[in-house]
């Protein structure tokens, strides 16, 4: 029977490590294994959606995902939901309850691991469950209504989560409307100048310059940017900015990944922008303060308009995922480049079936993991965890 979200909300946290596991047994790997740690329908949700994932320095697998309470929309009661694997992601904890605000909208989960400390940062948004993003974008919601920004974090692998602390006046400027947090994993910069830098890449809509009879509500209006931190998560900055409306490239979504040089790799969704393909791409060397250049068109990677994620395998290639239907969200695919992200191959197709949103994480020197929206019927029946062995890209 399932397990109401507001009962499993009051239970203790640090006991759910060991209850409620799916019960699927793996011999070792073949070249992809996958167990399925959200069920849409199940636990008190309508539907979970927008995956996140991360492995801990003890080599916890935690998996976040939207628990969207009465529909699939992206408006309402949204819970961030997330659980616990320590086999590697082939068996799942019980579902903890992570941030909620009552009937509100609390969501875009945005975690990473500092390496430092081994804490788990977890950045998300809230909006009033009453208000639509267009009604956010065109500046018809109060402030309070609006997107804002929070932080959390955990010290004991996942266990146990603290309060959720806003930050929206360090990390929202006051022209933005709409606000996105990832969705997915967020970095730490292992590496450079910049070392031990937490970066969570962000997007944000503006409003209508003064005079315009635009709403606000059209695409050209979306923007990206980073938020950085130097002190574990304590305090955060806005780093670059890129939100020019010309309507060419329209940043929305958005994933990043440190290259062996120590640049940052942001790649994002192209939202309704005219330019070519539906993905777009920059770099960054200062840490995420500033790009080289303003977001250019990657036409290499094929698909429809949907967000993707980058890892940098260490050792080995540039990964992207994302669905590679150009027509429709379906055909997870993982690609690769060995030239930091100037050009794309396919090497594994996981799936023809409908997918959508994923999440890469680095398993351990031969194997990564994709948390990645998926179903029979829709991308959205559940979200599943895929264990890929690096022999196979």
């Amino acid at each position: 029977m399932p397990i109401d979200r507001r009962t499993v909300l009051a239970l203790p946290l640090a006991g759910l490590g060991s209850a409620i596991f799916t019960r699927t047994a793996y011999a070792a790997d073949a070249p992809a294994t996958t167990s399925v740690p959200f069920t849409s329908g199940t636990e008190g949700y309508d539907t979970f959606r927008i995956p996140a994932v991360v492995r801990t320095g003890r080599g916890t697998i935690v998996a976040f995902a939207e628990g969207r309470g009465h529909s699939a929309s992206d408006t309402g009661d949204i819970d961030v939901v997330a659980r616990r694997s320590t086999d590697g992601g082939r068996t799942w904890g019980a579902l903890q309850v992570v941030a909620e605000a009552g009937t509100n909208t609390q969501g875009n989960p945005a975690p990473v691991v500092d390496p430092r400390t081994g804490r788990i940062v977890l950045l998300t948004c809230r909006n009033s469950g009453s208000v639509t993003e267009a009604q956010i974008t065109t500046g018809a919601a109060t402030p309070e209504q609006s997107r804002r920004v929070f932080v959390q974090h955990s010290d004991n692998d996942g266990l146990g989560w603290s309060e959720l602390r806003e930050i929206t006046a360090s990390a929202k400027l006051d022209n933005w409307r709409w606000y996105a947090t990832g969705p997915g994993h967020a970095i730490a910069l292992t590496h450079g100048r910049h070392r031990g830098r937490l970066v969570v890449p962000a997007d944000h809509s503006i409003a209508p310059p003064p005079g315009s009879t635009d709403t606000g509500a059209e695409a050209k209006y979306y923007g990206g940017h980073d938020l950085f931190s130097d002190d574990g998560g304590r305090s955060w900055h806005i780093g670059y900015v890129d939100d020019d409306p010309d309507g060419f490239i329209n940043v929305n979504e958005t994933t990043a990944a440190q290259l062996p040089d120590g640049r940052i790799y942001f790649n994002a969704r192209n939202h309704k922008g005219i330019a070519e393909g539906v993905r777009c791409d920059a770099y960054s060397d200062d840490g995420g303060r500033t790009l080289v250049d303003p977001y250019e068109p990657q036409p290499t990677l094929a698909g429809p308009v949907v967000q993707g994620s980058v890892l940098q395998f260490r050792g080995g290639p540039l990964l992207y995922s994302g669905p590679a239907d150009p027509s429709a969200r379906k055909a997870m695919t993982l690609r690769a480049s060995t030239d930091d992200g100037s050009t794309w191959t396919p090497v594994l197709q996981l799936s023809p079936l409908p997918a959508a949103y994923s999440d890469l994480v680095r398993l351990s020197v031969t194997t990564v993991g994709l948390l990645y929206e998926t179903g029979q019927s829709g991308p959205y029946e559940s979200i599943s965890f895929t264990r890929i062995a690096v022999s196979a890209l």
